[in-house]
């Protein structure tokens, strides 16, 4: 990056924090530290939620997703805005009336203490899982310029978010999360408006969209029903239905969200307007990466985006290799080239005909690539066997780097930073809060003084800060993060969700028969996925449907055996 870069970049991230510590001042207690006082207007929590959910996993990995895989992944979202209704309805009136701190609250007062720990535990297992995944993300970036070695930009990256997240509490997470979504959006469009401007001067956004479609690349709605396929309609109004009713209901880093409003009516308006702003959120996100794929026509992309590893392979005795493979994939570039000038051509000129055999000849010449790549894939892990050579994440990353002018590029890199921080902090303090709401003040200690409770939150905020920076060590080889990240959750949503529909709507059910329908839905959820069963996706309804019948089944088979059931827990 350039000098001006480095001070965009630093400039973007010095002020976001200062402003982050300044409105967080005035804590003196747990509601202050993590629900801001119940405080907070609509607007600041939809930009809330909007900016936990979207992590630098949305800005690096989602347009590298639709690259190499088209749109489809959109359809993940489309059952949002109905799991936003239904939380409206059912889910957010009973926190507010309760006055919960954390959503797992109430399953002790609905079940029992033991159903609570285990749902507690099982959202804190994958909430921790999953940060140290967002925590990878934009230590890629910093891998990436300074070439530094991940491990230690996993150290770095992580140790400056804990100090953030233990200063500041929810109040900064979601007033800077406000700011930094304004400079993300802003980043984003110019960002897609470059690609378009790069592109050469007789092909616009229009004749991109046509070339991206004749390619597959704006696959946005798949019809064909396939249980194995991870993006289709189906799966993403069902599975995604079941998804983010589970994440947005009774995920703790998104209800300690919207539990920070003044009223029941702020938190269901900024719920109600984060159905309706996601999906074209998403899809907008994404669409950059098939106008980022369709530049890459044009113009030279790498045999791998990941230049780290190239570099590796350059460096050792298998770079004469690597250089035929080079100059084999350049000719091909030069091929695509010839055939996508070809095709806009016949578009203007609606030949039809001529459209459709450069269409083939140019699937022929980007098949043909692909085999490149694989093949210099293998080379890299001749290199490096532990080398991740799925370089989907550092699609978008190197287009920034190398096409973007002076200052923007450090503006880009900022905005995946800033979206780092407000997921990671986000996730990081609902961590802190369950563990010491649900766990430390249940069973360790009940009597503690607001300041000695203050202290204690940011101690486990410390904990569970170094713990996914542990997992961050590990995240290298799980190929495209924000599949990586989504499938993590869908393991466990289910159980999580099934628990909570169980006590809403199965009021015969006790504390025991839940407890084990649970434990027991939880292990053929993971059951399923090791053997590949279904897609991910179809793992949430499942998982709620599991834990609703085993616990019916075992409620009933306490009740054949004389236990009593009119008693709380048996």
């Amino acid at each position: 990056m350039s000098f001006l870069d480095w001070i965009v970049l630093s400039c973007t991230l010095i002020f976001i924090i200062l402003y982050g510590v300044w409105k967080s001042r005035g804590q003196k207690d747990l509601d202050s530290y993590f629900l801001g006082n119940r405080s907070m207007p609509w607007y600041i929590i939809l930009l809330s939620i909007i900016g936990t959910q979207a992590s630098a996993i949305t800005f690096l990995s989602a347009p590298g997703q639709a690259y190499t895989d088209g749109m489809r992944f959109v359809q993940y979202y489309f059952g949002l805005p109905l799991a936003m209704i239904v939380i409206c309805i059912f889910f957010v009136p009973i926190f507010h009336r309760l006055k919960v701190i954390t959503a797992y609250e109430y399953l002790e007062q609905r079940f029992d203490l033991k159903t609570r720990t285990l749902t507690s535990f099982l959202f804190l297992l994958q909430r921790a899982l999953s940060t140290g995944i967002s925590i990878y993300a934009p230590s890629i970036i910093l891998s990436s310029l300074l070439g530094w070695n991940i491990y230690y930009t996993n150290l770095f990256m992580g140790g400056l978010l804990i100090i953030y997240t233990m200063y500041g509490g929810t109040k900064a997470v979601s007033y800077t999360q406000s700011l930094q979504l304004a400079i993300i959006f802003i980043g984003m469009f110019l960002a897609g408006w470059v690609v378009v401007h790069l592109l050469p001067e007789d092909i616009g956004f229009s004749e991109a969209l046509h070339v991206s479609g004749k390619m597959g690349k704006l696959n946005v709605i798949v019809t064909d029903f396939d249980w194995n396929d991870r993006y289709n309609i189906w799966s993403g109004v069902i599975g995604g239905f079941f998804l983010a009713l589970s994440y947005f209901g009774t995920d703790q880093s998104q209800v300690g969200r919207y539990l920070t409003a003044k009223t029941l009516t702020e938190s269901r308006m900024g719920l109600l307007m984060n159905g309706l702003v996601k999906v074209p959120m998403q899809f907008l996100i994404m669409l950059i990466g098939a106008l980022v794929f369709v530049f890459y026509l044009y113009f030279r992309a790498p045999i791998n985006f990941n230049q780290g590893l190239l570099n590796k392979v350059h460096n050792s005795a298998y770079a004469p290799e690597m250089q035929v493979l080079e100059q084999r994939y350049d000719s091909l570039s030069l091929q695509k080239a010839g055939y996508v000038k070809a095709m806009a051509a016949a578009m203007k000129s609606e030949d039809q005909n001529a459209v459709e055999s450069t269409k083939l000849a140019l699937k022929d010449a980007e098949t043909a690539s692909d085999t490149v790549r694989a093949h210099a894939g293998r080379l890299i892990q001749k290199v490096d066997p532990a080398a991740e050579t799925n370089d989907t994440n550092y699609i978008f990353l190197h287009f920034v780097v190398d096409n973007l002018p002076k200052g923007m590029v450090g503006l880009l890199i900022a905005i995946i930073f800033l979206a780092s921080w407000g997921s990671i902090a986000a996730a990081l303090n609902s961590l802190a809060s369950t563990t010491m709401v649900d766990i430390y003040q249940r069973m360790i200690r009940p009597n503690g003084t607001d300041a000695e409770n203050l202290r204690a939150s940011k101690i486990w905020t410390l904990i569970w800060g170094i713990f996914s920076i542990a997992v961050a060590q590990f995240a290298s080889g799980l190929g495209s993060l924000i599949e990586a990240v989504n499938i993590l959750g869908s393991l466990f949503y289910g159980t999580i969700l099934g628990i909570f529909v169980t006590a809403f709507s199965m009021k015969f059910v006790k504390g025991s028969a839940i407890f084990w329908g649970a434990l027991i839905a939880e292990g053929l959820v993971i059951f399923i996925y090791l053997n590949d069963y279904v897609s991910f996706l179809w793992l949430n309804p499942i998982g709620c449907g599991l834990v609703m019948i085993f616990a019916g089944l075992c409620q009933l088979l306490m009740n054949i055996r004389g236990g009593k059931p009119g008693l709380k827990g048996a």
